[in-house]
């Protein structure tokens, strides 16, 4: 080295042998340039006493080249030379510290040896921060933590540490992008632990682990601050968070694709291959668990195989009546532990499907489906058998079984006989769904046992719009807060509600897109092809905004409930009319199929209701329930005394369930606590249908079910009438089942 060289070296040295010109070089490294005052601030010297002395050291850094001055701002700043000094004192302390070196334990499950420049990496790679930048906040992170002289370190704790520097220097945006999802130990440890003996298989554990890191990523990283902010407020309500950009909530399937084309199990397993077609009814049944196993995977809600009875009975043709009950019987046993599904039931073949050929597994034509009404009626009235027969002590919730009835439901006499089988169960148990097809523009609809329902009014081909669907997405929007909000202001309701509306449509957009880009990979089931007709058919999905709160928020206008007060009912025929233009107008403009429902939530119902009256006290929020337990209505409820509805009510109803149209309205009618005859309930059914009444209810049967001796009894119990046993007792409410 030449004598020049070690001079300026010597020069360099020298420059940062004195701890005060090292301060000075530190944080011109962490704040970046300064003014002369700014320095001496922050040295805390004072400008009068200290001036010569800091003029000295600082006149010494320049002619060291380890800073310069900025003519322009009047700051001073590193030099890359002074840069280079900083990082070199760095590596010289902690070389000095080296026996006191800490250890992390790492989210690889690895014990490493701290070192800041992977904090520097992690921000330049996760939160996108400029180089130099994370390396003054890794700094920071690096003394923090020395200092705290902590034994060792966990990633979730430096993590921690680098948010706090993160949020104490106005970065926030990098802070934002840099939170680590998961759960506390403590709650962790409180799902482990947790009385709920409903979810103590592992997967279920597992899978409520997962879901809560998923709803964290999708209020940090997914969804726009004000939608986030939205649902966390409880102005909306995503619902199925945990899944949002993972699966469809709802879907339709066509058990003849797979009755047609069998299994084609390569995609979700390569050690599978396909299942051809079935030749016969107990390989039928087994085709369609299949398809509800699998598919259970890539729905986040409900499956609902439509037209059941009629698609399977071709594979009943010369079957033995036994052979064939023992074979739902089993069938229906594993879908009750496995898979959440409903099952639609026509109790005569419907025109639109007659005239449709089957085809057997080796593609020859069977004939047609009329030609199978026989078969259709002996599989649903052996499902009715079964269902009663299973249910004689535990009631049988899953499958949901939806009973469709067209006009000739009421006429032929084998489906009289059927649909007073299916009233005596709703009478017993309440454990029916009942769909009115009376009307000629409601002929082909599909529901599930949710109430969602889907028409053939977009493309007009009833196959191609309700089956090999479903429901995107259900988003509920808050009525009773915008009712708060507006402080009872028409006008300003209306705005805020079309605000809602807008927002509610762009997080069920986001879940489109979402799918659309990654379903191939996330349902590999549902994406299969058969000559490269895909399955499941994504783009004619519905997407539902369900309003939650409708008849509190009436009544915190007018005072009255909407069954005592027209003016209450007239505004709620408003406010639906309202959405509906908007749904019709973002679904023609986007040429995207949302439409308005209101569908039962239950969690949305409780915690929409429990946080306003959190945030604005129980004397200005209107809400049912009680004060301790708060809820939102969200659905359509008739009280059933001396076998009659009241007329009144049962009109309210019926007006309000007209309007939402293709989403889907569902009502509840409560049997109460005495004993109705299947009679009685189906002369009441076919009132309501006839009348262009309710088109989608329940009859609800609470009842209350003992371990101890097997037996169910109406209404709730405190103790067994039969075994006076208390702890033993288990209510059960369908309708909270939905």
């Amino acid at each position: 080295m030449s004598v020049p060289h070690r001079v300026r070296g010597v020069k360099i040295l020298k420059a940062v042998s004195s701890s005060l010109r090292l301060q000075i070089l530190n944080l011109l490294f962490d704040k970046g340039p300064l003014s002369y005052t700014e320095l001496m601030s922050s040295l805390k010297m004072n400008p009068t006493r200290d001036a010569g002395r800091f003029a000295y050291h600082l006149k010494f850094l320049l002619k060291a080249d380890l800073i310069e001055a900025d003519v322009e701002s009047k700051k001073y700043c590193l030099t890359e030379l002074g840069k280079m000094v900083i990082d070199v004192a760095d590596r010289i302390e902690k070389k000095a510290l080296k026996p006191k070196s800490m250890l992390i334990r790492t989210s690889r499950f690895a014990l490493e040896e701290f070192d800041a420049n992977k904090i520097a990496n992690s921000l330049v790679k996760e939160a996108k921060m400029p180089a130099e930048l994370a390396q003054k906040v890794a700094k920071e992170t690096e003394k923090r933590l020395l200092k705290s002289k902590t034994k060792y370190l966990t990633a979730p704790l430096v993590r921690e540490v680098v948010n706090a520097v993160l949020i104490e220097k106005g970065l926030e945006e990098y802070r934002h992008k840099l939170t680590r999802l998961g759960l506390p130990v403590y709650e962790v440890a409180s799902l482990l632990e947790g009385k709920d003996k409903t979810a103590l298989w592992l997967t279920s554990i597992s899978e409520k682990f997962g879901e809560a890191v998923l709803k964290e990523y999708m209020l940090l990283n997914v969804f726009p601050r004000d939608v986030a902010d939205a649902h966390l407020s409880g102005s909306i309500y995503a619902e199925g968070l945990g899944s949002w950009i993972l699966k469809p909530s709802e879907v339709m399937h066509d058990l003849r694709f797979f009755l047609q084309n069998g299994l084609n199990l390569e995609r979700i397993n390569i050690f599978k291959s396909s299942l051809p077609p079935p030749n016969n009814l107990k390989s039928a049944l087994s085709t369609a668990f299949n398809v509800l196993l699998h598919s259970a995977r890539e729905v986040d809600a409900m499956q609902t195989f439509d037209y059941f009875n009629v698609f399977l009975a071709p594979f009943a043709k010369d079957a033995k009546p036994t052979e064939v009950k023992e074979a739902l019987r089993l069938f229906i046993l594993e879908v009750n532990q496995h898979v959440k599904a409903s099952f639609g039931l026509e109790f005569t073949v419907p025109d639109f499907v007659a005239g449709k050929q089957v085809l057997g597994f080796d593609g020859k034509v069977l004939g047609k489906y009329e030609d199978f009404v026989e078969e259709s009626q002996l599989l649903t009235s052996l499902l009715f058998e079964i269902f009663i027969e299973e249910s004689l002590r535990k009631p049988l919730l899953n499958p949901a079984i939806i009973v469709k009835i067209r006009k000739e439901a009421f006429v032929d006499e084998k489906a009289k006989e059927m649909l007073l089988r299916a009233h005596q169960l709703a009478s017993e148990k309440g454990m029916l769904y009942f769909a009115n097809l009376l009307g000629e523009n409601k002929r082909d609809s599909v529901f599930s046992s949710s109430g969602f329902r889907l028409k053939a009014d977009a493309d007009g081909d009833w196959e191609i719009d309700t089956l090999r669907t479903g429901c995107l997405g259900k988003v509920g929007v808050n009525l009773p807060r915008i009712a708060v909000e507006s402080g009872k202001d028409k006008a300003k309701f209306l705005e805020i509600l079309r605000e809602r509306l807008e927002m509610a449509a762009r997080v069920l957009e986001i879940r489109y897109r979402a799918l659309k880009q990654h379903g191939w990979s996330l349902l590999p089931f549902l994406s299969q092809e058969v000559n490269g007709d895909k399955y499941f058919r994504l783009e004619n999905c519905s997407r539902i905004i369900n309003l939650i709160g409708l008849k509190e928020t009436a009544e915190t206008f007018f005072g009255k409930s909407v069954y005592e007060d027209e003016k209450s009912l007239a505004f709620a025929e408003e406010v639906i009319q309202q959405a509906l233009d908007y749904t019709h107008k973002v679904g023609r403009r986007h040429s995207k199929n949302v439409s308005l429902a209101a569908l039962p939530n239950f969690e949305a119902s409780e915690r929409l209701a429990q946080l306003d009256v959190e945030r604005y006290g129980i004397a200005k929020v209107r809400f049912s329930g009680t004060r301790e337990k708060p809820f939102y209505s969200s659905v359509g409820k008739l009280v059933l005394t001396s076998n009659k509805v009241f007329p009144a009510s049962l009109k309210v109803e019926q007006r309000l369930g007209k309007l939402f149209g293709a989403g889907g309205y569902f009502s509840v009618i409560e049997l109460g606590d005495v004993e109705h005859k299947p009679e009685t309930l189906m002369a009441l059914t076919k009132q309501i249908f006839e009348s262009d009444g309710l088109e989608f209810f329940m009859y609800n049967r609470k009842l209350t079910y003992c371990i101890n001796c097997k037996k169910s009894w109406f209404g709730g119990l405190q103790k067994c009438p039969s075994c006076g046993a208390v702890s033993t007792l288990t209510p059960f409410d369908q309708f909270a089942a939905v």
